[in-house]
């Protein structure tokens, strides 16, 4: 007899792992099914979100949530496996008996601000069609310091304004706070909007690692102390305290599954502080954090790369979000690029430990203003006045929404701002090369 033809989707996805803002995940899920990129452009929040129609399965998702995929191949169709994690999929490939299918190079990351369409027709798999939703117009705004300032902190205090009305309004917010830029405006934005709601700012709190025998002096810990103090507010830091043996690299590379090293010092970090604050806090559900401001205003150093010019930096839309783009040479089907791939170093430390994130800076929404600044115009391709930009948008941002002038510390990254340059070198001795193989461990048995 003839044996019918099956493909299948296996679903792996946490059904509550979504922050739609504006829709519920049974209309986001219309909208992607639909094909229609200027509907799935119309999801705000943070998605991952799939549908099936007939053979065909489209995918999206935004930088907040991670989205892979995998196809198995099976003698009655192919099975498309849906997941946040490679580990996930390696399971269920291993429990079904597909397990020596399985390789952490034949998963595949669904890039952000794509509608991937996958065609479920069994031998030979075609390739995934891409149709971008989210196009941001560049360069649209003024050269006005204050309108762009004021346009960009506006647009992050909506959403967060938003995620608000999604929250119980007796639930703790922990924001992961250095006292730098980003986290900085993020905490006032937040402590503006619950005022202005009537709602009670004792829900906040600023939650800052101390790596207590690092050696460091100028820490982060001091900063935000600082940052906090000088605006009258230091009642909401909260220090996170804990030893150079909490500081697992093995265990991030494993939890991140990802090797590249900026990446996995910044996660390692982010680990511990979000288990520090699991211990001491087993209840709380709900953290923010200001990952993607440093993307959204090309704050990093040009110089440190190779690959970049200042030019390339401000030329192509959203470089530092999405990496070179998905018709790109050096674009990487299993872990796409930019942001896009890097975020996982703050969402997967949060996930391990069992809370909520929201990283309302990698919204589309937020960097739909921040692609509207001409950089061009107003740094004339000097690094310094690049450099310079992002403390002078934020600053005056802040201020017009919240009247309060924040303090601006000279920049410099999470994994930095804990432990001095030798107890670092000592913590992260590895090279990606050896990263690269702690991963491989990880997931092949």
């Amino acid at each position: 007899m003839h044996q019918a033809y099956v493909e299948r989707v296996v679903d792996l996805l946490d059904p509550t792992g979504n922050t739609l803002l504006n829709m519920s995940v049974e209309e986001a899920t219309q909208r992607v099914e639909s094909g229609d990129a200027a509907k799935v452009r119309e999801i705000d929040g943070q998605f991952a979100v799939w549908a099936k129609r007939g053979n065909i399965v489209r995918m999206a998702r935004s930088i907040g949530r991670p989205l892979r995929y995998f196809l198995a191949k099976r003698a009655e169709g192919p099975a498309l496996i849906i997941a946040e994690r490679m580990d996930e999929i390696a399971a269920w490939l291993q429990k079904e008996g597909f397990g020596n299918q399985f390789h952490p190079s034949y998963t595949r990351m669904v890039p952000a601000h794509h509608l991937v369409e996958i065609a479920l027709i069994g031998c030979p798999d075609p390739n995934p069609i891409y149709t971008r939703f989210f196009a941001p117009q560049r360069n649209r705004l003024s050269t006005n310091l204050n309108e762009i300032g004021a346009a960009y902190i506006g647009a992050l205090a909506v959403e967060c304004d938003k995620w608000l009305n999604s929250l119980d309004r007796r639930e703790p917010i922990g924001v992961l706070f250095s006292g730098g830029i980003d986290s900085g405006a993020l905490f006032l934005v937040l402590h503006h909007l619950l005022l202005q709601r009537g709602e009670s700012p004792a829900r906040l709190k600023a939650f800052t690692l101390s790596v207590t025998d690092g050696v460091a002096s100028n820490t982060d810990a001091a900063q935000a102390g600082r940052f906090l103090n000088e605006i009258d507010l230091g009642l909401f830091l909260e220090v996170i305290e804990v030893s150079r043996g909490d500081l697992n690299v093995a265990e991030t590379v494993r939890v991140i599954e990802d090797y590249k090293p900026l990446d996995v010092q910044s996660a390692t970090m982010a680990l511990a502080l979000c288990r520090g604050i699991r211990q001491r806090y087993p209840d709380w559900k709900y953290l923010t954090d200001g990952d993607g401001g440093d993307e959204n205003l090309k704050d990093y150093p040009i110089e440190e790369n190779p690959e970049l010019t200042i030019r390339s930096v401000l030329n192509n839309t959203m470089l530092y979000q999405e990496g070179w783009g998905v018709g790109a040479i050096k674009h990487s089907l299993t872990y796409s690029g930019g942001q896009s791939r890097g975020h996982i170093r703050t969402f997967a430390p949060a996930r391990a430990c069992g809370f909520s994130g929201f990283s309302p800076y990698a919204l589309p929404n937020v960097i739909d203003v921040a692609e509207g600044i001409p950089f061009i115009e107003l740094t004339d391709w000097q690094h310094d006045r690049l450099y310079a930009l992002k403390g002078e948008i934020v600053r005056r941002g802040v201020e017009a929404f919240t009247g309060l002038t924040m303090p601006i510390f000279e920049k410099r990254r999470f994994q930095r701002g804990t432990v001095d340059d030798v107890a670092f070198s000592q913590i992260f001795c590895q090279s990606e090369a050896d990263y690269r193989e702690m991963l491989t461990a990880s997931l092949i048995v």
